[in-house]
């Protein structure tokens, strides 16, 4: 338990917690003519209608703990000063949470647009073809698997021999006319 304020916060009222003895008083005052009011002491449970707060209820509590902040502006980011401030506050698991949510942006505005749907097949100029890419990861793994290998964990490869092929006959047979 913390020990109590050398100078107890009152309410509205005037009421305070006594340090010494740790009750609810009014503390002794000076009046203008220089006489002192003795210390009243206030019974357990009661609140002066100065201390009553008007009622909210739980919604209007919860719009009140969610609503923005004064003068706040809708739509308006803070600058990166601001933005460093803010991760002076994180636990390291926050910040690392952070570093994953920014490369997860920073790849998605790497990624480009095709500007043609039909453009899928052949790769973009500067960019190698997609087979020569997922042949070099195969080859850095000792451990890869193969046809005579096989994964459990990956479902078997259903279009046979020829995929591109294969692919384009259903694709046919899926067509409408």
């Amino acid at each position: 338990m913390s020990k109590p304020a050398i100078v107890p916060e009152t309410s509205a009222a005037g009421i305070a917690v006594d340090p010494r003895t740790l009750e609810r008083v009014i503390p002794e005052s000076r009046r203008p003519d220089g006489t002192v009011r003795k210390q009243i002491k206030i019974r357990p449970g009661y609140t002066p209608q100065e201390d009553v707060r008007r009622f909210r209820g739980t919604r209007q509590a919860q719009m009140d703990v969610t609503s923005l902040p004064k003068g706040h502006i809708i739509g308006w980011t803070p600058s990166a000063q601001a933005a460093a401030a803010s991760k002076a506050g994180m636990s390291k698991a926050q910040k690392k949470n952070e570093k994953r949510k920014e490369k997860r942006k920073e790849k998605k505005e790497d990624e480009k647009v095709k500007d043609n749907w039909d453009d899928d097949d052949e790769p973009e100029a500067g960019e190698a073809a997609p087979a020569a890419k997922s042949a070099e990861p195969a080859a850095k793994h000792d451990g890869a698997h193969t046809g005579e290998k096989s994964n459990w964990a990956v479902a078997p490869d259903s279009e046979g021999d020829g995929g591109e092929d294969a692919l384009a006959d259903k694709l046919e047979k899926l067509e409408v006319r």
